[in-house]
């Protein structure tokens, strides 16, 4: 275990959960299941006996480092990496991985979000501790999850079908349309991409300078001042002038040796409303209810409030009821995309409601 890191990106605002999901309270930090632990919490809790804490790192922006601590105490302060701007996910694990690297040039690392839903911890457990193993070797893994409709909000990948537990990939789809997904689905041999990687630090960073070489020299010359007190002004310089790039792109799409391991994990981004209700225990009514609420004659809706207030709630069909701190949002199911819409309009009447 001594030679596995864990890296969690939870630098995100989450905005399509709003008004729960707000830019001073993300969703990773929220009970957002109400199982009693947080998003991130949950993230971290699922390595337990395959990374040691100690080997837990944490990319976030600045703003979110003391909830970090407050949240995962056993992290010491060089564990949360503070970008002092997005800059999307390849140079948030550049950061982590040159970092880690300095310390244990053997390290492997695991890559994943800190606000997704994994519902068989043990199934991926196990599928993690696959992936490792073929990280041993120089390839670029990651995790597909099965899929269970065409959907359009995520990426695909193709694999190359075998009777083994790691596969080849052959080619990465951003978004693809409806029609397009249908095929992917039919087809048999294309995957979520869930955005989770496992590599050893060697591996990446021999990719990184072969396909992103400018991004690894800005990161490479950082090796002497990791760990120090020099490290933080280090990234502020690096972060003004690094590419904006995810990791997908950046390597993952370009990398020669992919390897995938397939995982039916219940597992959801948790990326909006909608999907919140589908992973959630319903009641005899298929309403799922977080907080104090009264339904009357209301079906297949996600009602959510704090727990001081009592929401009433009569005649409603598909509708998102939901209410925090000092907003209450109605909005139909099937129209969740607005919210986004929302966020932006809110602001007109003050930070406080964004």
């Amino acid at each position: 275990m001594k030679d596995n890191y864990l890296v969690i990106m939870a630098g995100g605002i989450g905005t399509r959960f709003w008004p729960i999901s707000r830019s001073h309270f993300p969703k990773q930090f929220h009970d957002v299941l109400g199982v009693g632990k947080t998003m991130l919490q949950q993230t971290a809790e699922r390595f337990d006996g395959i990374i040691p804490h100690e080997n837990i790192y944490v990319v976030t922006s600045e703003e979110y480092a003391n909830l970090i601590q407050e949240q995962l105490p056993f992290l010491k302060d060089y564990q949360i990496l503070c970008e002092p701007q997005r800059r999307n996910t390849a140079p948030c694990i550049a950061y982590a991985a040159y970092k880690i690297s300095k310390i244990n040039s053997k390290a492997k690392l695991v890559v994943v979000p800190s606000d997704h839903v994994i519902l068989k911890t043990e199934e991926y457990q196990n599928k993690i501790k696959i992936a490792l193993k073929a990280a041993s070797e120089p390839v670029m893994v990651t995790l597909g999850i099965m899929p269970t409709r065409p959907d359009t909000g995520y990426g695909y990948i193709q694999f190359q079908p075998k009777a083994e537990d790691v596969l080849t990939v052959k080619t990465f789809t951003e978004k693809p349309n409806l029609e397009l997904a249908e095929a992917f689905l039919d087809s048999g041999d294309y995957v979520w991409n869930a955005g989770m990687f496992i590599f050893s630090v060697k591996t990446f960073k021999k990719e990184l300078n072969k396909h992103q070489s400018r991004l690894a020299e800005q990161f490479e010359e950082g090796m002497v001042l990791y760990y120090s007190e020099g490290e933080s002004e280090f990234i502020k310089k690096v972060y003004g002038v690094c590419k904006n790039i995810s990791i997908d792109v950046g390597l993952m799409e370009k990398s020669r040796d992919v390897k995938v391991v397939l995982a039916d994990i219940g597992w959801s981004d948790l990326g909006t409303w909608k999907s919140l209700y589908e992973v959630h225990e319903k009641d005899e009514n298929q309403n799922v209810i977080d907080g104090n609420a009264l339904t009357y004659e209301t079906t297949n809706s996600i009602i959510k409030s704090s727990s001081d207030k009592l929401i009433v709630v009569k005649g409603l069909k598909d509708f998102i009821v939901v209410e925090n701190d000092n907003v209450i949002m109605i909005c139909p199911k099937e129209e969740e995309q607005a919210v986004k819409l929302f966020v932006e309009d809110a602001t007109s009447f003050g930070d406080q409601y964004s």
